[in-house]
């Protein structure tokens, strides 16, 4: 019997043993290029939006937006507060479908001012729904309280009539938009920019603008917002115009627009399809799919160099998959794969704002729509928005497609920042980093005298990361990210071993590094994410 036991036991520890060594083991080496940067974004490049849905608007037999709209979200909650305190600040986003339904209880409006109502046989399936001015004051405390960045859409089909297809024509009314802005700037609320229509473009989604008659509107709401703010130094920006992208009429819209009326190209992104989608993790786990969107953002870029070069691009909407998120995926660890993947991807092309869908509300939300509590990807967005600077650096090196790597300007201070994301579910990978200099004006700026002989044998490539030529120990700070007990759709994100939770007072956490010798490799455990800082890698970009 015992002689048994033990042979049980010793077939477990082997077994154990095993399934350590079967877990694969890839050194890499990745060389970050510090001399120049191939892109920029915002320093506030994290943006998230909050939507007019009401409680009604369901998808897939679940309900899940509660009570999280502009019109109904509770703005005193302390942890509403509290999240958006913590990025100090963020970029809100106000809009999504029903923006174009819109009216505002100001000035001359004719009708009266009534919620929405869900209504079959109508454009999105509600009646009109109205924004009170006592509620535009209530939501402006609330910006104001934590330094938000405001992008508010205005309603774009105002005035028009439907024709046919989901087509709208007719020149579009400013008349209560004109009275909604005169009413915030009489307030004194901060508006960064005003957003016109949401996802009007091309085919539309549900309705549609032409871009020529779109193009002529813009002018007329530059012309608007120029006769109303005057030569004031707090200007609004024009941001047009949230919809999906299409070449053809992206590039029309902006001739007919012209020269400067424009100054931010916005699209949307839904790259993961429909929430309901049971492919939906392999989705996000599949780097070929991931890495479909870089053509959408190159082409938008290009879009923009050779119609637009006045303005700049945001992603104005992403939820990642559409028709409100899919349930226990877009809320749980494992959507931070495709997010974070987004975000590096999206600023390598200069995007110079993300705005996540949503906040607040649905299953893609950052905040849990019940209880307020951040979801995995809050968290992702929060390390983004303190560690990743504007400048975005190129990254060479023969790595796996599992493998993604992105490097920034580390903010607020001299060094960079990666972001190393791994989607292998059975590879470890060691990724030792290097930096690609010029050497000559490296050296002149040292005033370090070498021979000729070692400068000609004196590799592009360097080994180190730092600026010291001292033994003294440097240190990298690590930033790793995992699921609670390793489960993927876990709701809770792990950090450095710690679970990310609320502090007993209600507190947002702190997002401490560990410290790791600057010598060593990188270790990136499989399904793993992490940020990695090196304050003293000498990167003249970054300066």
């Amino acid at each position: 019997m015992h002689l048994r036991m033990g042979f049980l036991l010793f077939f477990l520890m082997l077994s154990s043993v095993h399934g350590v060594l079967a877990q694969d083991l890839a050194d890499t080496t990745i060389v970050v290029k510090g001399t120049t940067r191939i892109a920029e974004t915002y320093h506030n490049f994290i943006c998230a939006t909050v939507d007019w849905w009401p409680p009604e608007k369901c998808n897939y037999q679940q309900c899940p937006w509660g009570e999280s709209s502009v019109l109904n979200l509770d703005l005193s909650h302390p942890l509403l507060t509290k999240a958006i305190q913590a990025f100090n600040p963020l970029r809100i986003r106000i809009g999504g479908t029903l923006q174009d339904k819109v009216v505002y209880d100001v000035g001359n409006l004719n009708s009266s001012c009534l919620p929405f109502k869900k209504m079959a046989g109508v454009l999105f399936g509600f009646s009109k729904g109205c924004l009170p001015m006592a509620r535009w004051d209530e939501l402006n405390l609330l910006f104001s309280k934590t330094g938000a960045f405001v992008t508010f859409g205005l309603n774009a089909l105002y005035g028009r009539h439907q024709s046919g297809n989901g087509a709208w024509v007719g020149a579009w009314d400013p008349s209560n938009a004109r009275d909604f802005i005169k009413y915030t700037i009489s307030k004194k609320y901060p508006i960064d920019s005003w957003e016109f229509g949401n996802e009007l473009s091309g085919n539309g989604v549900g309705a549609s603008v032409g871009a020529q008659q779109y193009g002529e509107d813009l002018i007329n709401l530059e012309a608007l917002v120029n006769e109303l703010y005057g030569k004031s130094h707090r200007k609004p920006l024009i941001v047009a115009p949230g919809g999906f992208y299409n070449q053809q009429w992206y590039t029309k819209f902006l001739q007919v627009s012209g020269s400067a009326v424009v100054n931010v190209v916005t699209h949307h992104i839904y790259n993961l399809g429909a929430g309901n989608d049971p492919k939906l993790v392999n989705k996000i786990l599949d780097p070929h799919y991931l890495s479909q969107t870089s053509q959408t953002f190159g082409n938008l870029e290009n879009t923009i160099r050779k119609h637009g070069p006045w303005a700049s691009a945001w992603v104005g909407e992403a939820g990642g998959a559409y028709n409100s998120g899919g349930r226990l995926v877009s809320d749980t660890f494992i959507n931070s794969f495709w997010y974070l993947d987004q975000l590096g991807k999206s600023a390598m092309h200069n995007t110079k704002a993300y705005c996540r869908q949503t906040l607040i509300g649905g299953n893609y939300g950052l905040l849990n729509t019940t209880t307020f509590v951040p979801n995995p990807d809050y968290y992702s967005a929060l390390l983004w928005h303190r560690l990743m600077g504007k400048g975005v650096l190129a990254v060479d090196g023969e790595t796996s497609p599992f493998l993604r790597v992105y490097a920034h300007c580390l903010k607020g201070r001299e060094g960079i920042i990666l972001l190393v994301i791994n989607l292998s579910n059975n590879t470890e990978f060691r990724i030792t980093v290097q930096n690609s200099m010029n050497i000559n004006l490296n050296v002149r700026e040292k005033t370090i005298h070498w021979n000729n002989s070692f400068m000609h044998g004196l590799k592009r490539t360097v080994s180190w990361v730092g600026r010291k030529a001292s033994d003294e120990e440097e240190l990298r700070e690590e930033y790793h990210l995992t699921p609670k007990d390793g489960y993927l759709q876990s709701q809770t994100m792990v950090l450095n071993g710690t679970p990310l939770e609320l502090t007993e007072e209600g507190d947002i956490p702190n997002l401490e590094p560990v410290l790791v010798n600057v010598k060593s490799p990188i270790s990136l455990d499989p399904l793993s994410i992490a940020f990695v800082a090196f304050p003293n890698f000498e990167a003249r970009a970054c300066r």
